[in-house]
């Protein structure tokens, strides 16, 4: 019976491991922007807590075009890119997801005074969006992809079976050992 007992509590802490946590939820809510200070021309990267949908746009009169924002678990993520002649100073950043609207500010350096330990490229790059390539897909990537994964009830459907699987096996094993198959 010692197999039977060890797959039954491997199987208990699959679940327990698998099983999201409701502790584990951060409420912080805010506009994070990478580099810090960024440079005229520069990239950027967003990272927006707090929003409830999958989806969501960061806009500013300091950005080339629209940050298009995709995430879950109420983290959004996205890119896009400072504006070439754009003067140094701190601008408002506007974001937009679901139901809600939050606001942060991104400081932007001259190009001199920017640390020597984030360089910044000296490729030539659009300061535009670039219609380009894709081969066709750019129509998925502005398809939402909230709804195509497994909702809870499957996850934990699929759970179940496959602890009463594993249970099977250890059963089917316990028989074997015992010779009584």
């Amino acid at each position: 019976m010692g197999s039977l007992r060890l797959t039954l509590c491997a199987g208990l802490l699959a679940v327990a491991a698998l099983t999201p946590a409701a502790h584990a939820a951060d409420d912080g809510q805010g506009v994070a922007v990478s580099p810090a200070s960024p440079v005229p021309g520069g990239d950027v990267s967003l990272r927006v807590r707090g929003c409830t949908g999958a989806q969501g746009t960061a806009t500013s009169s300091a950005f080339v075009s629209d940050a298009r924002l995709t995430g879950s678990q109420g983290t959004l993520t996205g890119e896009t890119r400072i504006r070439s002649a754009l003067e140094p100073g701190s601008y408002t950043v506007r974001v937009s997801c679901s139901d809600s609207v939050m606001t942060g500010a991104i400081t932007v350096v001259e190009k001199s005074s920017r640390p020597a330990s984030q360089p910044y490229g000296t490729s030539a790059s659009p300061v535009a969006p670039v219609h380009a390539g894709g081969g066709g897909t750019a129509h998925f990537a502005t398809v939402a992809t909230n709804g195509s994964g497994p909702d809870t009830a499957q996850a934990v459907t699929g759970l179940a079976l496959a602890g009463a699987a594993a249970a099977a096996v250890g059963l089917l094993r316990a028989r074997r050992s015992r010779g009584t198959d």
